[in-house]
């Protein structure tokens, strides 16, 4: 059989695109140990509320004045259900889940991840003042389309750090899982 020569050359550079592509996933899964990239850190899923990392979710700023939002996903709601940030200062937002997979997003913004149980999640981005929603974009169960959190993003001026954590997990879930960190 005779094959043409352009033929032969676009046989030879598909496998070596191929050869490529299939080497490059696994040296990256070699590499990572076999974990998301996104996800390094990890937490016990079954302890979630006694790691003290995330014993109070909220919101919360740190000695250099960062401000940092701690949310645990759950069947089927966030746990805050209602955290109020600063507009136009950098949010870094950390999530893990207590069971299973959820999608984190915040409608009409750049901020989405994966939640995995055993992982913490963690991206920063910056808001303009509004009010927005976050959903779950993962079928999680049939309450999934229940799943929803709210995040309202004042001016800095109209903004008060939170005060040192008061309420214990167990009040803020007595609560229905809302906990307004201002």
């Amino acid at each position: 059989m005779k094959v043409d020569l352009y033929e032969k050359i676009w046989m030879w550079g598909v496998g070596v695109m191929l050869a490529l592509f299939f080497t490059s996933t696994a040296v990256a899964a070699v590499r990572d140990s076999l974990q998301p990239p996104s996800h390094v850190e990890t937490i016990d899923p079954t302890r979630v509320m006694a790691d003290a990392r995330f014993r109070t979710p909220g919101v919360s700023v740190d000695a250099a004045g960062h401000v940092q939002v701690r949310i645990v996903g759950m069947t089927f709601a966030w746990l805050p259900a209602d955290i109020t940030v600063p507009a136009a200062t950098p949010v870094t937002i950390r999530v893990t889940s207590m069971d299973v997979v959820h999608g984190f997003e915040i409608v009409r913004t750049d901020g989405q991840t994966m939640v995995l149980p055993g992982y913490v999640s963690q991206f920063t981005t910056t808001f303009d003042a509004g009010e927005y929603l976050i959903t779950c974009n993962e079928y999680c169960g049939v309450g999934h389309h229940t799943m929803a959190a709210k995040l309202h993003a004042v001016p800095r001026a109209q903004w008060h750090a939170p005060a040192v954590a008061a309420s214990t997990p167990t009040q803020i879930l007595a609560q229905g899982g809302s906990h307004d960190r201002r």
